[in-house]
């Protein structure tokens, strides 16, 4: 069976890993655990542990269980308090650091009590925050770093970190790299800016791929077309280059473009294709817009079933 790893955080690489989860492939989702917002944030400084917000969402989108026990595990408390605005399985996640000793542990046994096809990891065991340098100022954490990427040159940890060992023996074991789509700097890059990734990255010939965003997000990839962000992760990259790139060539319905326009300030990602070829990138596009509640989404059978076809292929 052919090997993925999939990288990144959040929303954007539920998606994929939801169409991904019904094709026979083994694939193991690394997740970034610099998050510091909502909930994730105050587990994080109260406790003392890594993010394990997009570690949960991930966990959810990857179980094979019933509905009634993903809707438990999603259920935020809406009461004020202590608990307010905490997810389930986050306060789980969190319970079982303690009961497992670590974040790997915790979330394999997770991954059992979910009956999860495929492997979900988390980047590090260390408790981290992202650091986004500018000239003069330093921006400290994934939301000042999100609002402040204009005024940031590169990226950091607040210290060096030692990435998961599991991680790296995946990456030299796979037949293919993705980047996810999601948010470019806050939940993609994040795996791109420790040398142990970097390194494993050079070592295996499998080839990387990138499954381009949809929209542009307000603050980060503002204006950005698909070979900007292509531009962007080849530069953290170092010595490999993105070799396939997934991207969407399909319109949005006028009334929801405008509204995202409008309200959210988000626009489609444009499809320059002869930018993205002259980055000697092999370019894979199809309509791969999906409306769910209003919301744009990828259309997550469509995209897996491109992954498929390239990995095989």
């Amino acid at each position: 069976m052919k090997k993925i790893v999939i990288f990144g955080g959040g929303t954007g690489i539920s998606s994929i890993l939801s169409g991904l989860k019904l094709f026979p492939v083994d694939v193991t989702a690394v997740i970034a655990v610099s998050d510091d917002g909502s909930s994730t944030g105050i587990l994080k400084e109260e406790l003392d542990i890594p993010a394990v917000g997009d570690l949960g969402k991930v966990l959810i989108t990857m179980a094979n269980v019933d509905e009634d026990f993903l809707k438990l595990l999603s259920y935020r408390f809406e009461k004020d308090g202590t608990l307010h605005n905490h997810p389930v399985r986050n306060i789980l996640l969190a319970a079982l650091i303690d009961l497992k000793g670590d974040l790997t542990e915790a979330t394999k046994y997770m991954s059992n009590l979910l009956r999860v096809k495929g492997t979900v990891l988390p980047l590090t065991e260390e408790k981290i925050e992202l650091i986004g340098h500018g000239k003069g100022m330093d921006y400290i954490g994934e939301v000042a770093v999100s609002q402040n990427i204009k005024d940031i040159e590169y990226l950091t940890y607040d210290h060096p970190i030692r990435v998961n060992q599991e991680v790296i023996d995946k990456i030299l074991e796979a037949d293919m790299i993705i980047l996810s789509p999601g948010s470019l700097y806050t939940s993609i890059i994040p795996h791109l800016i420790t040398p142990a990734v970097l390194d494993a990255l050079g070592k295996t010939s499998a080839p990387i791929m990138y499954i381009s965003n949809l929209v542009t997000q307000p603050g980060e990839t503002d204006g950005y077309s698909v070979s900007d962000h292509v531009r962007v992760l080849n530069r953290y990259l170092g010595g490999r280059k993105v070799d396939l790139v997934i991207a969407n060539n399909g319109t949005v319905d006028r009334e929801i473009s405008e509204r995202y326009r409008t309200k959210e300030n988000k626009f489609r990602v444009e499809l320059d294709r002869d930018k993205v070829k002259k980055m000697k990138a092999r370019l894979i596009t199809d309509d791969l817009v999906r409306i769910e509640q209003g919301t744009i989404v990828h259309d997550e059978l469509k995209t897996a079933y491109l992954v498929f076809s390239a990995l095989m292929g």
